[in-house]
């Protein structure tokens, strides 16, 4: 592996080598804000982040973990039949910067195929573990005909000392009009209960976009 497999790992801090690379941070649009989670579904984290979504009419964009849909596969058709998207967030939850694209294929595989049993629904959408490509994945993604997504702002919500008070200012600072919000409904990669935090900021998350005179939706928006 050169030099070069690693740099796009960068991307997510790197707002001028994600352009450089093609990887979305935001999407093209001029009255909505794109609302991610990443790493479920999860047993309790899920249905709570769907029942605020639900209460408040706004829709997401779930990035499922294949070992995660396997265990709760109607869990996951249960995002879809509410109305929101599925991506792809990998099989296992494992940083690619050390896996061969043989490797990360057959990850990707698994994924795709345990999503679409759960779900009935063909994903397009990736995101990496942690955000992290390296350039044979990116490579490899784009060659699936995917689109690699990142995120434009972030809660932090997977922290130990993260309180939803944090998570919301955080995920809103700055929030604007094309923007992804990057949350995670389990914690099953991250801090024990972190879901609970993250869950109870959505609100004031959704209060801010729509201070803003502005839509929480999926990446994918349909009307």
């Amino acid at each position: 592996m050169n030099a070069d497999w690693f740099v796009p790992a960068l991307a997510p801090h790197v707002p001028s080598l994600a352009s450089a690379y093609r990887i979305e941070r935001r999407i093209e649009s001029r009255d909505r804000v794109a609302l991610t989670f990443d790493d479920g579904p999860h047993a309790e984290g899920t249905p709570a982040v769907l029942e605020e979504l639900a209460r408040r009419g706004a829709t997401a964009t779930f990035f499922l973990v294949g070992e995660q849909v396997a265990q709760r596969p109607a869990l996951a058709r249960e995002i879809v039949d509410a109305g929101h998207e599925v991506a792809v967030h990998g099989y296992r939850h494992t940083l690619l910067l050390r896996r061969r694209v043989g490797a990360l294929a057959d990850d990707l595989d698994r994924a795709v195929s345990v999503i679409t049993d759960a779900t009935g629904v063909v994903p397009v959408l990736y995101r990496p573990p942690y955000g992290v490509f390296s350039s044979g994945a990116l490579a490899h993604v784009r060659a699936r005909g995917w689109r690699p997504l990142l995120w434009s702002t972030w809660g932090r919500d997977w922290e130990r000392r993260a309180t939803a008070r944090s998570i919301a200012r955080r995920a809103t600072k700055g929030l604007e009009a094309g923007d992804v919000v990057l949350l995670h409904d389990s914690d099953a990669y991250s801090s024990d209960d972190s879901w609970r935090r993250t869950a109870a900021a959505v609100p004031s998350v959704l209060d801010a976009v729509a201070a803003l005179g502005l839509e929480a939706s999926s990446v994918t928006h349909s009307t």
